[in-house]
């Protein structure tokens, strides 16, 4: 890599431009991660990529043959087919389907298992798509639920960075009984109106106990409508 300007060395070169603007050989010089005694990364990349016949002939290389390539090696060539492999999976393994999140019920569903039966209380934020499936869930504040951890800006930030159609918010009662205080009403009212300022829909409150959960947009549907 010593004849390589630094800015045009393959790992500069994705920091500043991203992945898409290396070439083959750059890709394979950064799988590589370094060359050999006889050659740089850049070089040994040059050879493999020829050896296949170009980036698509990588898939047909066995294990032996990538090894036996000059300055290559048995460890080189594991690394090689590894990440031809990964590249394969992508595009031969379907994601599995997001949890859509279309009521109380679901909701609940989605959330007691992982916030449900905690000793401290959380507070949480689902962050969710057009079509309301799950994109993330962030946990913002760990302790007492107050005004000040549940502020709508921290529930609205994250949002934003996700770039969220909308936001089910969540928190758990440690003592088992999902019924909502004063504060929970109250907090429920200023995040309906925040998300219609910043133009992301709060869908939900949910508010999970230990076997029960309370939907603040089922229990307490005016908040939502004036």
């Amino acid at each position: 890599m010593i004849d390589v300007p630094p800015g045009d060395r393959p790992r500069e070169k994705l920091e500043r431009a991203g992945s898409a603007a290396l070439g083959d050989n750059e890709l394979m010089a950064l799988v590589l991660g370094h060359g050999s005694a006889r050659a740089g990364a850049l070089s040994l990349a040059n050879e493999i990529l020829a050896a296949a016949g170009g980036v698509h002939g990588l898939t047909r290389l066995h294990r032996a043959q990538l090894a036996a390539l000059p300055g290559v090696g048995p460890a080189l060539a594991s690394r090689v087919l590894a990440a031809v492999e990964l590249g394969r999976r992508t595009l031969t393994h379907s994601p599995p389907e997001r949890p859509q999140l279309l009521s109380g019920r679901a909701c609940a569903e989605y959330l007691a298992p992982l916030y449900g039966a905690h000793p401290v209380e959380q507070f949480g934020v689902v962050l969710l798509d057009t079509r309301r499936r799950v994109l993330a869930t962030r946990v913002i504040s760990t302790g007492l639920v107050d005004a000040s951890m549940a502020h709508p800006r921290e529930v609205f930030r994250e949002a934003v960075i996700a770039s969220a159609a909308a936001v089910v918010v969540f928190h758990n009662h440690p003592s088992g009984d999902p019924t909502p205080s004063q504060d929970d009403l109250a907090l429920t009212r200023r995040l309906v109106g925040a998300g219609e300022v910043v133009g992301i829909e709060l869908v939900d409150h949910v508010i999970l106990g230990d076997v029960r959960y309370c939907s603040m947009r089922e229990r307490t549907p005016f908040l939502w409508h004036g």
